[in-house]
């Protein structure tokens, strides 16, 4: 899966630049942060640092971060990390009024810090947290700041819908990845590649 990403930076980069590549990725509370990681456990030492991006109000996906930045440290002696938290864009059963609001809040804190990563790669799955974190980095990326590659992993519990993050990061991510056959068949631009967490 990230290896798509990894073959188009070193094309684009080739004689400029080596791996290792700055990730960004964006956690999320309940399930979200459990399917990230264990995507990220597949990863080579070549993606690190590694930024992760969190509400304010999340504070379960900290501890799950730490540990699994813990137990990758054992393996990998170099291993870098940093938490950064944002305002939560959008609060589940939330108006779609306060959520435009909301997020345009979340999207002023992401931007300075989406500037401060400039991070190559952004890696997220669904939660509302990483609307801002994209949009900021596709800004970013129009300005010619910095071009950083989106892939978004629709969640495995997305089976025939996608997720409101899914359908607004459709249309802005570089590699959008579904984990159904129904969802191939409603978006011809998404991935299908079954189940990959």
């Amino acid at each position: 899966l990230l290896l798509i990403p990894l073959v188009l930076l070193h094309r684009r980069h080739r004689g400029r630049r080596t791996p290792p590549f700055s990730l960004l990725v964006v956690a999320g509370s309940g399930g979200h942060t459990t399917e990230i990681l264990r995507l990220l456990s597949c990863l080579s030492e070549s993606y690190s640092p590694r930024h992760y991006v969190l509400a304010d109000s999340d504070k379960m996906s900290e501890a799950k971060i730490r540990s699994f930045e813990q137990k990758r440290a054992e393996t990998f002696s170099e291993s870098q990390f940093s938490l950064d938290r944002i305002p939560r864009s959008r609060e589940v059963r939330q108006s779609w009024i306060s959520s435009v609001l909301t997020t345009l809040h979340s999207i002023l804190y992401s931007l300075p810090l989406t500037y401060k990563r400039k991070p190559d790669l952004i890696l997220c799955n669904g939660p509302g947290t990483c609307v801002p974190v994209c949009l900021s980095a596709f800004l970013l990326g129009l300005l010619r700041i910095k071009r950083t590659i989106i892939v978004y992993v629709e969640s495995i519990c997305r089976v025939e819908t996608l997720s409101l993050s899914g359908k607004i990061l459709y249309y802005f991510s570089d590699y959008f990845i579904v984990q159904w056959p129904d969802l191939k068949k409603k978006y011809p631009k998404s991935v299908y590649l079954g189940r990959i967490v």
